[in-house]
């Protein structure tokens, strides 16, 4: 008896089969996304997709691109004297100037003694020429819409009426001095600045030749010391005061 207990063999204990977590759904998970691709219409339907998303990225990237330039927009005008005035040649052309039957005279009685001091900003001259033109104001410099006549000896000098006409502004400014205006034939305007002694009122008509002022200073001018800055304006631009007269 006890040797037939002896020689049976002891089983071995069942072993717990392994489960893998998660196997079964991963490879569920992977088969559903491959089954997906393989549909024709998946990839055009993502390509579409992402096509829609950068179109509209860039759409609303320009429009606040465009919002701060328009923001940012400057006027394309230029400063004279600390005033804002159209440069000539730019915008719409300038009408023709109608003088009537009077011919433009120089405001001052003696022009070779006298000496141009800063010249009037014509695009069409050399660049030196341009450049001498320029007036800073601050840290920006600006062409300058007129023609500044100093006395070498820094003597004042009378100031003249270039033209018959109306005197239409009379009024002290903060950079430019004292400054007159006078309205002529055709909408021609003779602007007269940085003066002193004045002997005009607004409403006043004045001849070709009468003494309005004598030359004096002005702050934003004030390097050159006593000068008259003289500009003339048809219908609101300036043009060269030069091109008016012939001498």
């Amino acid at each position: 008896m006890n040797d037939q207990n002896q020689s049976k063999p002891k089983q071995k204990p069942e072993e717990t089969p392994k489960t893998v977590l998660g196997g079964t759904s991963a490879a569920k998970s992977s088969s559903g996304w491959k089954n997906l691709f393989a549909k024709r219409w998946v990839s055009p339907a993502i390509f579409m997709a992402a096509a829609a998303i950068i179109v509209t990225l860039m759409w609303i990237y320009q429009g606040a691109d465009q919002s701060k330039s328009t923001t940012g927009k400057v006027d394309p005008t230029e400063v004279s004297q600390g005033e804002t005035t159209a440069p000539e040649g730019k915008g719409d052309e300038t009408p023709e100037v109608v003088l009537g039957d009077e011919l433009m005279q120089w405001p001052i009685a003696n022009k070779a003694v006298l000496k141009e001091e800063i010249s009037f900003y014509d695009e069409k001259s050399s660049d030196a020429e341009r450049e001498a033109a320029l007036v800073q104001v601050g840290d920006t410099f600006s062409p300058h819409m007129g023609i500044d006549f100093v006395d070498p000896s820094g003597k004042t000098f009378d100031v003249l009426a270039a033209l018959s006409g109306k005197v239409t502004y009379v009024k002290t400014e903060p950079t430019n001095g004292n400054v007159i205006e006078i309205t002529h034939e055709g909408g021609l305007v003779t602007v007269y600045q940085s003066v002193t002694d004045i002997q005009v009122a607004e409403g006043d008509d004045v001849t070709q030749g009468t003494v309005i002022a004598k030359a004096g200073r002005n702050d934003l001018e004030r390097d050159l010391g006593i000068h008259l800055h003289y500009e003339t304006r048809n219908n609101g631009k300036p043009i060269n005061p030069s091109s008016l007269i012939t001498e």
